[in-house]
């Protein structure tokens, strides 16, 4: 009887032990306001990626990324800002944190133009696009990869598009120089059954555009810092769920001209004080005034250091993908409004 006693006291000494443990990993897994992330400091020394201090894809458990997603999700614009960031980085530091993210099958193209990765688990793949290499920071400089981005940022000819309208010359030419390759393969996850979505920051935001319409499994597209791609043509035809992310003053997504080039899809626009906004669709035209972000680190209890970060117009710092994935990520933490806000679409 005793024995049975000690072992019916065992078990439930287990049970207490295991419903505790599991009480206190939830309680762990609740965010709170030491999650937020403070805004960087950015200087002409560190405008450039690949920001190898960021902590990429942290608490990434409580915010799974939402494959299935018909709608605008905060939790998919933070993952695909992280991934459009990080594809700065080198290959073997990409491949380490997007397994920690649990995505372990990472597969990279890489041509003179146009670099970009395949990132997938057995569930959904993120093809996301690297910016310009004018925008990297590299331990060798490479002339012959900067002007071939120059070349195809500044092409900015209006060519036909297989699936209506004109876009961007160089856009088109770039996306080209991977794309068989890059098909092959996005052709075999999708056999597989997975949901395809794009991502990308400034040129790599361009290309991602451009791809996903291309691509007939896109299920979406998240750009930050996208300039313009195609003509009013392009963008009416244009049927894959756009999301289109935009911090304040960035001058990239001002470029190319208006009267010639229009934007797709929807934008989500980061104010002044780095809260998200929601938006009316794209075709409608708002004017707001843009304000020079504070040199503040709003709702963050981490102050600045000082340092250079005034010397650094706010139309190219804006443009930092960091700070994009920054504000992103707090807004998750619950830095957003709740009314919605209205900006300019062209």
């Amino acid at each position: 009887m005793s024995s049975l006693l000690i072992r019916i006291g065992l078990i439930g000494l287990l049970i207490a032990v295991q419903v505790s443990g599991a009480a206190a990993q939830k309680e762990l897994q609740t965010p709170d306001r030491s999650w937020r992330k403070a805004v960087p400091e950015i200087t002409w020394q560190n405008i450039s990626p690949p920001f190898k201090d960021h902590r990429y894809y942290d608490h990434v458990e409580v915010f799974p990324f939402e494959s299935k997603s018909k709608d605008y999700s905060p939790i998919n614009a933070w993952w695909l800002s992280e991934a459009a960031t990080l594809v700065y980085a080198d290959e073997e530091f990409v491949r380490i944190r997007f397994q920690t993210a649990g995505l372990n099958d990472v597969v990279f193209f890489n041509k003179d133009s146009t670099q970009c990765f395949v990132a997938s688990n057995d569930k959904y793949a993120l093809v996301v696009f690297r910016g310009s290499e004018i925008w990297k920071k590299k331990e060798k400089f490479d002339l012959v990869k900067v002007l071939a981005d120059l070349m195809t940022d500044v092409d900015i000819r209006l060519v036909k598009w297989e699936q209506g309208g004109k876009v961007h010359r160089g856009f088109k030419n770039a996306l080209d120089e991977v794309w068989d390759e890059l098909a092959l393969h996005i052709e075999k996850l999708h056999r597989k059954g997975l949901k395809i979505w794009f991502g990308g920051h400034s040129l790599g935001a361009a290309l991602a555009t451009l791809a996903a319409d291309r691509c007939p499994y896109a299920v979406g597209v998240y750009t930050i810092g996208s300039p313009r791609v195609g003509d009013s043509d392009f963008r009416d035809q244009y049927q894959v769920q756009a999301y289109r992310i935009v911090n304040n003053s960035d001058i990239v997504a001002k470029v190319p001209p208006a009267g010639f080039y229009r934007h797709v899809g929807e934008i989500r626009f980061i104010d002044d004080r780095g809260f998200v906004h929601d938006r009316l669709p794209e075709a409608e035209k708002e004017n707001i005034e843009i304000k020079p972000e504070p040199r503040d680190n709003y709702e963050s209890d981490e102050p600045f250091r000082g340092g250079l970060q005034g010397l650094v117009p706010d139309a190219f710092r804006d443009h930092v993908p960091l700070l994009y994935t920054v504000h992103l990520w707090n807004q998750l933490m619950g830095n957003t409004p709740s009314t919605s806000f209205s900006v300019p679409c062209d």
